[in-house]
Formats: structure tokens, sequence, C-alpha cells
């Protein structure tokens, strides 16, 4: 199996979900702007996802997919399919003692992710509103995910990778049509949340049918692989959750702020999301099976080589995304989001944010591959000691940063604890002898830095005055925009390639 190739096509289907996401959002931004009601909508709808990372993309994959690769590798199918089946039985009875739960105590869990809402009680109780529609999307998802990390290990990325989009089209269709018919109207987007879990998770089930995988409840409380998962999970989840309490703090740091602060951070980490979704998310997504598969074969070079392979590549593409995102932070704002109610005053204030949040951009992209560095070993408390201490970090710098530079204080303070946990799993990934760099990474790094430069330097001189971008017509943007996209992109591969980057020295096979 080519990996280059699983890249880009895991990455391409991301990037469609993400640019449909962006689409979602300036549907989102131009019908509900940026004010009590979205940051209602964008509390109620955080919490389920805090959840889903916890149960689902984090701690249960990290947990799951490690022994499922075992699994598939040394006890055949048979065995493989008893453990998917009691591991989907498992997680759905204790998903759905969660979800009953959390829509029977919606008041007290707004109350402790949003303490600033109480000053305001319509805000409060709409988001109690919102929160009760929103939340068994973490069912519908976290089974989803589940479907994903079984399709994933079997080198089936592309339909796991397409299964966001139907959320976003869920979300553009409920925003162009629905609206008038809820009210408040903001509850259409609720729904939305509902629907399109539910989507996610039967769009995948078919494919599962042609691995040999028949969805079936079966429990089975003696099941040794049923509980080394549910034994990784217990540290996996206090680490997912260290990252996601993390930005929970943010926002309630933010909900203290001035009103709009929540949804200017949202907005921005949208725009964030885009390359650590495409980029990220999709280079873990593959490394992840690949990795835990090396392990059971033992083949400890071939590990090494994997996780530089990956550190290359995330360097090459990250970087350049981080500093575009600084340099066009006005003309990508104002592009995606400027229409309708999100005014002038968003503008600035999501920019802000974005700015800060590039700063670390390459460390929260770095941790998403070298994490399953060690979640492949099955070796999870590391990178949860490493987290509790990054959290520690991060609310230091929230503190120091929140009263001068306001909501973009807590997005520096998000990006640069990224950057201090991606230093630490490096350090520790070196020190355990797990990774050995390969030979040839200072010209690598200085090579990368001219390129960076030459495509800074492209986008400075082509955008121009940042409040020209205020008045452009819409058509006038996106084109303008568009020529910025090329001619960075342009610029910066024609500088790698004129110092000798070649699409074959990025190519990776590994054995299906």
């Amino acid at each position: 199996m080519n990996l280059l190739r699983a890249l880009a096509a895991v990455g391409s289907m991301t990037f469609l979900s993400r640019i449909l996401g962006f689409v979602r959002d300036t549907l989102v931004a131009r019908v509900f702007g940026a004010g009590a009601a979205t940051d209602a909508f964008f509390i109620a709808f955080k919490i389920p996802n805090l959840l889903r990372r916890m149960f689902a993309e984090g701690a249960f994959s990290q947990a799951f997919v490690p022994v499922l690769a075992e699994y598939k590798e040394r006890r055949g199918q048979e065995a493989t399919q008893h453990l998917v089946n009691h591991v989907a039985s498992l997680l759905s009875l204790v998903l759905f003692g969660v979800t009953v739960l959390g829509i029977l105590a919606a008041p007290w869990v707004v109350y402790l992710s949003a303490p600033g809402f109480k000053a305001s009680p319509d805000t409060f109780q709409l988001t109690i509103q919102l929160l009760r529609v929103t939340f068994p999307y973490i069912l519908f998802i976290s089974l989803a995910s589940l479907a994903g990390a079984v399709l994933n290990t079997y080198g089936r990325f592309s339909i796991p990778a397409f299964t966001p989009t139907l959320l976003n089209i869920t979300f553009i269709l409920f925003s162009l049509f629905l609206v008038p018919y809820f009210n408040p109207p903001i509850m259409a987007l609720a729904w939305a949340v509902f629907i399109g879990g539910i989507l996610q998770l039967f769009f995948q089930v078919p494919y599962l049918i042609k691995l040999g995988f028949r969805p079936r409840f079966s429990l089975d409380w003696g099941d040794e692989g049923v509980w080394r998962i549910v034994k990784l999970m217990g540290p996996a989840m206090f680490g997912v959750s260290i990252a996601q309490i993390s930005l929970l703090i943010n926002t309630i740091f933010a909900s203290f702020l001035q009103t709009g602060s929540v949804s200017w951070l949202y907005y921005a980490d949208r725009l964030m999301e885009f390359p650590t979704g495409v980029l990220g998310v999709a280079l873990g997504t593959i490394l992840l099976p690949s990795l835990s598969k090396t392990y059971a074969d033992a083949s400890h070079q071939e590990y090494s080589k994997l996780l530089d392979w990956g550190l290359r590549l995330t360097f090459m593409l990250a970087a350049p995304a981080a500093v575009a995102f600084a340099v066009l932070a006005v003309p990508l704002v104002t592009s995606l989001f400027k229409y309708g109610q999100f005014n002038e005053q968003d503008v600035w204030m999501t920019c802000q944010a974005l700015v800060a949040y590039s700063a670390g951009l390459l460390g929260l992209i770095v941790v998403k591959v070298l994490a399953p560095g060690f979640y492949a070993r099955q070796n999870i408390k590391t990178p949860v000691k490493i987290a509790v201490f990054t959290l520690g970090a991060t609310q230091l710098m929230n503190l120091a940063f929140i009263w001068q530079l306001k909501h973009a204080g807590l997005a520096l303070a998000i990006g640069l604890g990224a950057c201090l946990n991606a230093g630490l799993l490096y350090y520790n990934l070196r020190r355990h002898n797990i990774y050995h760099p390969q030979p040839g990474w200072l010209p690598f790094v200085l090579k990368l830095a001219t390129a960076l430069a030459v495509m800074a330097a492209t986008l400075a001189y082509l955008s121009g005055p940042s409040e020209a971008w205020l008045h452009y017509a819409v058509h006038e943007k996106l084109v303008r925009l568009s020529i910025l996209v090329l001619a960075g992109a342009g610029s910066y591969f024609a500088a790698l390639g004129l110092l000798g980057f070649r699409p074959r020295d990025f190519t990776k096979r590994v054995s299906a």
C-alpha cells in the first residue's frame, strides 16, 4: 500500500469536508451572525463534540486500533469479528447511558461549560434547549467512529474520510431551507447536528458488511481483547479529556469576555481545522494502523522510518499553512464570513484570533503525528502525562495573555501549548529510543525556510491593504483570494522544486 497515495485520498476527502464546512459556516455567519444565539449554539455543539473526541475519535481509537490491528495480524477474521461486535455492543450501552444522563442534566452541564451565560437567563435557557437536541450526536458519531476505525485498519481510508461531509451537507440544507420552520430559528442547527449524526453512522454500515463485519449485539464480559481496550481507554480518555478540558476552559474564559468572543474563537478555529484536518487528522489516520502493524511485526527500524516520513510531510505542508494564515488573515475572514450579520468588528476580532492560532499550527499537527508513535505501542500513559503538564502550562499562559490580548490571548495559549506538547512528545520518543531521525534533516529545514520566505513575500506583496478587503464585492473577494492561494502555493512549490524537492522522495510503501 502506498501511504502517500492513501494520504492523498484521505486528504482529498477531508478537503471536500472542510470546503463544505466553510460553506456551512459562511451560511451560519450570514443567517445568524455572531451574537447570543450563535454563542449558545456553539456551546451546545461543543459539549457533545468534546465527548465524541473522548469516547470515539480520541481515546477509543487510540485504544481500539492497536488491539484490532494485532487481532487482524495474529488471530484471524473470526476472532477479529467477535472483538468488533463485543466492543460495539459495550460502547453502545455506555454511550446510551451517557446520552440520557446528558439530556437530563443539561442545565448543570451548561452552567459548568459557560457559567458566564447565567447573567443572561434567555441565553442560558436557549443553550439548554439546544444541548438537549444535540446531545444524542455523541451516540451516533461514536459508533460511526468505531466503524471508521475498522475500515481504516483494513486500509479502506476513503469512506471514513468522506463521512464527515454528511454532517456539513445536513447543516447547509437546514440553514438554506428549514430555518423559518423553527422557533427560535437557531434550533434548526441543533436538529441538523442530530440528523447528521444518524447519517454518518448508517452510511458506513454497507462497507463494513462488505468486509465481513455484520453488526450484531453481542456482549462477552470475559473477552480478553475488550478488557485490554477498556484498560487502555482509561488513561486514553484522561489524556484526550485533558486536551478538550483545555478548550473548554478557554470557552469558560471567553464567556466572560465581550459578547461574540466565543463566536470569534469558533470561526478562527474552523479555519485552523482546515489544515489540521486535511493534513494532521489524515496523517494520524493512516499512520496509526500502519505503526500498529509494524509494532505487531516487531519491525523497529520501519517503525522509526514511518514516523520520520510523517514528520517531514508535516513540516513541508503545515508550515506554509501557518504562514499563509498569518499573512492572509483579513482576506480569508472577509471572503469566507463577512456576509449578512457578520460585521466589520467581527472581521477584525476573528482575524486577531486566527493570527494567534497560526503561531501554534505546526505544533497542533505535529502532535497528531507523534502521538500515534506511543498509541501504536499501546503506551498511552506517556502522552497522558505530557498532556497534563501541557494543560497546566496552557492555563498559566491563558492568565498571562487574556488581560491584554483578550480572546486572541486564549487562542495564542492553545497554539503555544500545542507546540510544548509536540516538543515533549518528540523528546520522549528520542529518550525511549523509539524514534531515530533519518539523515538530511538540516538541509531539509534550511530549504524549507527559504521556500517559506519566498511564499510569504509573494503573499504580502499581492494581498494589498487589509482595509480594501472590507469593501470588495463578493465575487471580487473570491477571485482575489483564489489568485492569492494559487500564487502562494505556486511560489512555494516552485521554490521547493528549484531547491531539489521531488514528490517521489516522499513516497512510502507498507504491506496492507
